[in-house]
């Protein structure tokens, strides 16, 4: 009869284990690469063209600091109407966030943006923009990393 060796398999199904680890070299993780893409608000403001009507988005704290307050300025080439905005995860869902948008002379927008962070360290949010121009209604976005440092 065949004896079964219990220490024996186990020995075994954990040597496979070992066998396919590898020791870490370098525990840092590699620098990520600048998106050149997003809004640089260290640069100043990020601006976008919709068909003849320039749009600027501005952030008075250039880092966007994630769950602090931001002051921003939305400023259009021109005047318009039924300016909506609101803010979202580009690459993961964090739920929409609405921005209440006040102006004075329907070019220049501000509001104050709260938004939350994300424990991955890299978050990139997007604000989309809806607004009328000479009854047309246009759309327009800006994506942004949160807490971003100055490159």
């Amino acid at each position: 009869m065949h004896k079964k060796h219990p220490k024996l398999g186990l020995m075994l199904f954990s040597l496979c284990f070992l066998i396919a680890c590898e020791p870490k070299v370098d525990t840092k993780p590699a620098p990520l690469a600048v998106d050149n893409s997003l809004c640089n608000f260290y640069a100043g403001a990020c601006s976008k063209n919709v068909n003849e009507i320039e749009v600027q988005l501005s952030f008075a704290q250039a880092m966007a600091p994630s769950e602090r307050p931001i002051d921003l300025t939305l400023t259009f080439s021109d005047e318009v109407s039924e300016v909506k905005m609101s803010v979202e995860g580009r690459d993961m869902f964090m739920g929409v966030i609405p921005v209440i948008l006040k102006t004075e002379d329907q070019q220049t927008y501000q509001a104050q943006l709260i938004y939350g962070s994300c424990s991955s360290g890299y978050m990139v949010w997007r604000a989309n923009v809806t607004f009328d121009y000479q009854g047309v209604s246009r759309q327009v976005w800006f994506d942004f990393l949160a807490d971003a440092q100055a490159h």
